[in-house]
């Protein structure tokens, strides 16, 4: 298999994709409004503890509250303390009301469930994984050769600090006593420091945050058997450059750069991220996936489709069920989905069909670094397995519930519309000679170009030297787009602001004010209204007054109804 890692940054938005043949197996996006969280250690103070529930509410300082479980709770002296009888021990006699703790984050908050924590410290390093609160020793199970793991658990041994655990990744295959003692004494220098500034600080507090993107993909992904690493940033490749030479020394001469390209275009990334966010998934076949997503449970049928074989009936099952298993796996990773999995594959009468599909399902997924469970076939015939809940979801990231029809369906988000948008804007400025270029677009996206005070807008326009027009059309999908080039001085003076000081319009009043409920939001021409007074009019018409002119708005005043 050829795999490869491409990492391209932009302004907004650091993409990077893992690709097998060619094909897109794993993507992580890391955005300046989207900071991942998994991993990062607090001290929080215990809220509430629940026993009906067997699990406490932790506040470290976000949003919502952090949900402790009691196995997660019980601390490595608890457990030591306890013994066998460390499964029988109650919230209540784990954690108390009040009390201070330092957690890690082991899963992000998704929709309105808050981040799910752990008292089970664990530091990953590029070989080895520091369990402070433990004494264990743990080795990767995807190093096989049984010679290497005993080598590997007897250098663990002689190595481990007093009273602490390591878990051998696979990346530490051959390595050297002299390799595995300074990640070791990295990983102890850094739990040191957590502990000095939990001595400091009071909860709930923040006292060590996970590496950044590309940080985290050198020390976890980019190993010998990639190929390439393929960047487009100049900045980026000689971090990448860098860090390599403190970690792995020997990859740098995979990593090249491709300097200002684009490379989400060049390799197809982001029509495939588009099928990914489909439904119905295409099989080589002519056979056909329907995907579909819930909370907690994802359920995934197998059609024969477009697909008739060639020979009889069972052959023609068993080919389609193999080909889904092989694209079920890559389609888990690559959504990241988590939680219950549920296959309907064609029914097989045969006992030796149902375990080739099997065995090449369980194949596949032994490329995928999240710990997944294939439990087998249900009494029904169905495939279950499981999926450990880490991060979001690749449809949770870059989707949300459609505005249009309650959460039964899906659109892209405001950021992912304006990302785009941004992208087009650029592309055309580079074409055209015109000095202004016109984009109509939904107002949620509107306001997510023109920035705060009209930042965005004023960046939008440096950055291509020309004037930009952004017109928030109501009427439009929210991922719709029109844009296009202006020539013409008086069409840009209309477009830029069409309204003036002391003209009067009927307007309809749309919304209230987002950061002052009193005032009301209306337009003309998609250019927005702050009106005085108008959040007792909400949805009615109301005639205005222009009383001030600003670049990206206008205020008005009430005249009458």
């Amino acid at each position: 298999m050829y795999k490869e890692i491409i990492v391209h940054v932009d302004d907004q938005e650091t993409t990077v994709a893992v690709l097998e043949d060619q094909r897109l197996a794993e993507v992580y996006l890391e955005r300046s409004l989207n900071q991942r969280l998994v991993g990062n250690i607090f001290k929080g103070k215990v809220e509430n503890v629940l026993p009906g529930m067997q699990a406490a509410f932790v506040d470290i300082g976000l949003e919502k509250n952090a949900f402790l479980y009691v196995e997660d709770a019980i601390s490595g002296q608890q457990h030591q303390a306890a013994g066998g009888n460390a499964g029988k021990l109650s919230i209540n006699d784990v954690v108390k009301q009040g009390q201070e703790i330092i957690v890690q984050i082991v899963k992000e908050p998704i929709g309105t469930k808050g981040a799910r924590v752990t008292r089970n410290i664990t530091l990953p390093g590029r070989n080895l994984v520091l369990m402070p609160n433990v004494s264990y020793i743990g080795i990767s199970r995807r190093i096989e050769e049984e010679e290497e793991r005993e080598r590997l658990r007897q250098l663990s041994e002689k190595v481990k600090p007093a009273d602490m655990g390591l878990i051998v990744r696979t990346v530490a295959d051959g390595i050297r006593e002299s390799e595995m003692a300074e990640d070791i004494d990295n990983l102890v220098h850094l739990w040191k420091h957590i502990n000095n500034r939990n001595s400091r600080q009071s909860a709930p507090s923040l006292l060590h945050k996970d590496l950044e993107l590309i940080q985290r993909i050198l020390r976890d992904l980019f190993t010998q058997d990639v190929e390439r690493l393929l960047v487009n940033s100049q900045l980026t490749y000689e971090k990448v450059i860098e860090a390599l030479s403190l970690i792995a020394p020997s990859l740098k001469n995979k990593v090249s750069l491709l300097r200002e390209e684009n490379l989400l275009d060049k390799f197809s990334i982001r029509q495939q991220l588009a099928h990914a966010l489909e439904r119905k998934v295409w099989l080589k076949c002519g056979g056909h996936l329907v995907i579909d997503q819930m909370e907690a449970l994802t359920a995934v049928d197998v059609n024969t489709g477009k697909f008739v074989g060639s020979k009889n009936l069972e052959e023609t099952v068993l080919k389609t069920n193999l080909d889904a298993a092989v694209e079920i796996a890559r389609q888990i990773r690559l959504r990241n989905i988590g939680g219950i999995i549920i296959i309907d594959f064609i029914d097989m009468i045969a006992g030796e069909h149902q375990e080739q599909v099997l065995t090449a399902l369980s194949e596949e997924l032994k490329y995928d670094k999240t710990r997944t469970n294939v439990l087998g076939l249900t009494q029904l015939g169905l495939v279950e397995l499981t999926r450990k809940k880490v991060r979001q979801s690749l449809r949770s990231i870059m989707q949300k519930d459609c505005p249009y029809c309650m959460g039964t369906g899906r659109v892209l988000s405001e950021d992912t519309v304006s990302f785009r948008v941004h992208r087009d804007i650029l592309e055309e400025a580079e074409k055209t000679p015109a000095p202004a270029i016109s984009a109509r677009v939904n107002p949620l996206v509107a306001a997510h170009l023109i920035g705060t005070g009209g930042s965005g807008l004023r960046a939008l326009e440096q950055e291509t030297g020309k004037q930009i027009l952004i017109q928030g059309q109501k009427e439009l999908h929210i991922e719709d787009a029109e844009i296009r080039t202006v020539y013409d001085k008086a069409e840009i003076e209309r477009l830029t602001v069409p309204v003036h000081v002391g003209e009067e319009f009927r307007v309809k009043v749309e919304e209230p004010h987002a950061a002052n409920p009193y005032d009301g939001i209306g337009r003309v021409q998609g250019f927005v209204l702050d009106i005085e007074g108008g959040g007792a009019l909400v949805g009615q018409q109301a005639i205005v007054e222009i009383t001030k002119v600003f670049r990206t708005y206008a205020r008005a005043k009430i005249l009458g109804s």
